[in-house]
């Protein structure tokens, strides 16, 4: 029986790298994005291996979350995987200077949403049972501060707490919960982040060798067809140009 798998935010970055990856294995899919045109293309394309269905919504829009689950097509409706990709970060700003909206808007796709389609497909990968998983896309920002990452860490910081807290409620269900931690990657995400400021985000890459979001892909392919008896709880990765800051010290004496 074929496989399928819920991808949301599948018009870019991650979810687009990993719509790709499970085409390319056989996996029928179910894709969401808010951009139309970039998911009905995408669709189009993979429809020519695989089964594909495309639900243009926003994950932070509870009800239309709520419709699209319920009237999945019937050889969409029993689900192998989750990957909760949808998420993003607004500015890197220090908290004084931020626009509280941004706050707002990373809360509720970072957090609200994947608590939305985590819930309302719960009943169906409790039915898959043994071998389901849900695979939950993190940051090392969840675990490391850094300046700007105020409100973003802190969403991922949840999404780490979260995907342990599922597994206890999941024990016995057969169905696995995993919580992938990149560090930096190079994806249209920066490009968000920064507003659009091609130069910046340039400048973040630059020399640095980041992973790709084909190395994600890669590596939650390989968590979700571990063998059934296997729970990959966590996995953090960087590229190894990446590493921990040492501690910040204000020596101005004003502290």
């Amino acid at each position: 029986m074929t496989s399928t798998v819920f991808i949301t935010g599948a018009t870019s970055g991650f979810g687009e790298a990993c719509a790709r990856r499970f085409a390319e294995a056989g996996w029928s899919l179910v894709l969401t994005g808010r951009r139309q045109e970039r998911l009905e293309a995408l669709c189009a394309e993979l429809s020519q291996q695989t089964e594909v269905h495309g639900l243009v919504l926003d994950v932070r829009d509870r009800k239309a979350m709520e419709e699209a689950i319920a009237n999945l097509p019937p050889a969409f409706a029993k689900l192998r995987g989750l990957i909760n990709n949808a998420g993003l970060a607004l500015g890197a700003d220090p908290a004084p200077k931020c626009d509280l909206d941004d706050w707002e808007t990373m809360v509720d796709t970072n957090i609200k949403g994947l608590m939305y389609s985590t819930r309302l497909l719960l009943p169906r990968l409790i039915a898959h049972g043994r071998g389901a998983t849900i695979l939950n896309v993190g940051s090392v920002a969840g675990n490391y501060p850094y300046p700007g990452s105020h409100v973003y860490g802190g969403t991922k910081a949840f999404v780490g707490q979260f995907s342990l807290s599922l597994r206890c409620d999941l024990q016995g269900t057969g169905v696995r919960v995993s919580n992938i931690e990149p560090g930096l990657c190079e994806s249209e995400f920066s490009l968000v982040r920064f507003g659009g400021d091609q130069a910046r985000y340039d400048a973040t890459y630059a020399g640095a060798e980041p992973i790709q979001p084909q190395d994600i892909a890669e590596t939650i392919f390989w968590i979700m067809n571990q063998p059934a008896h296997i729970n990959i709880n966590s996995l953090e990765l960087m590229p190894v140009s990446q590493a921990w800051a040492g501690f910040s010290i204000d020596r101005s004496g004003k502290a």
